[in-house]
């Protein structure tokens, strides 16, 4: 048969020790584990933002980059090109109005007379 025994002054005080010494236990391994965790978060910080600018690139097919481009106008077709030092053309657009400079001797390009 089971039953519930009830326990002694002594047995009671017992297990009320025992229960104070498993909790400070716990309470050492559960701050020693913190400790321990924020240190593989800091070494796995960096290699998740690596990796996740990976899959991005991935993605994408392409990395944005940041880095000195020069710009040309060109007249006739009404554009303006930015090419990077490599002489590669990384971007293309219409010109605005004031980029386009208007002269006289725009006009007789056009042209290709002094006539009109």
């Amino acid at each position: 048969m089971t039953y519930s025994r009830v326990f002694s002054p002594e047995e009671l005080a017992k297990q009320r020790e025992t229960l104070t010494d498993v909790s400070i236990r716990i309470a050492d391994i559960e701050e020693e584990k913190k400790q321990v965790m924020e240190s593989f978060k800091e070494k796995l910080k960096p290699l998740q933002t690596e990796r996740n600018e990976a899959i991005e690139n991935l993605r994408s097919k392409s990395k944005t980059v940041t880095e000195e481009c020069f710009k040309f106008l060109f007249e006739e077709d009404n554009m303006v090109g930015f090419y990077n030092r490599e002489g590669n053309l990384v971007s293309s657009r219409p010109a605005f109005p004031n980029e386009m400079q208007k002269s006289i001797f725009m006009e007789i390009r056009k042209t290709g007379t002094n006539n009109n």
